[in-house]
């Protein structure tokens, strides 16, 4: 009679449905980002404008791609990275941070010139979409861009990376491949022991 190593194969089995586990877990994050993008394209077509978001990051991923303003009272930390403007052409963004109103802080990306050194801006009424930015903070996308700069390209929702789909399959994948070295560790161990076929 072929003897199953019970402590191994509780082992195994826990390994195998915690990998399961975690590939409709990513499944789930798959719904739950298509869902998120739906809402993010929605709110690029909503015309009416909400107030820039504050550094809560729930306040700010329910109100990304929306139309926004601010008044840009004071300039700091300028940032120059590499981006696009809205003829789809290699250049420099330029994202300084503001002083806004309430005493706040906002970072603007005012607009985009071919290469990484920008025009003088001290600041003043600026609107445009909010978009993601590092850290998990926000940042306006001057719309149109502020004078001297040419405008940068739009945000655009499919940018967010969505790899769920990818991760699910990896996680099942890993599962099928522990079940089979383990089955196979098995029948090596039946036919070591001289057990019968």
């Amino acid at each position: 009679m072929r003897r199953v190593p019970i402590v191994s194969t509780v082992i195994v089995i826990a390994a195998i449905l915690t990998m399961i586990g975690l590939g409709v877990w990513q499944l789930e994050r798959l719904q739950w980002k298509q869902n998120l993008m739906a809402h993010y394209v929605a709110a690029m077509a909503n015309p009416a404008a909400v107030p820039f978001p504050s550094a809560d990051p729930q306040q700010t991923e329910a109100i990304l791609f929306r139309r926004s303003s601010v008044n840009c009272r004071f300039t700091s930390d300028w940032n120059s990275i590499a981006g696009r403007n809205g003829k789809d052409q290699a250049g420099y963004v330029h994202v300084v941070l503001c002083g806004i109103d309430g005493n706040k802080t906002a970072y603007v990306q005012v607009g985009w010139t071919q290469g990484p050194q920008h025009p003088e801006w001290e600041g003043g009424e600026v609107s445009g979409l909010i978009a993601p930015y590092m850290d998990g903070n926000a940042r306006l996308i001057a719309d149109p861009a502020v004078s001297g700069f040419e405008a940068s390209a739009k945000p655009n929702p499919s940018d967010i990376p969505n790899n769920h789909l990818a991760y699910a399959v990896q996680w099942f994948f890993f599962a099928g491949v522990a079940m089979i070295i383990y089955a196979l560790a098995l029948r090596k161990r039946w036919r070591e022991r001289g057990s019968p076929s």
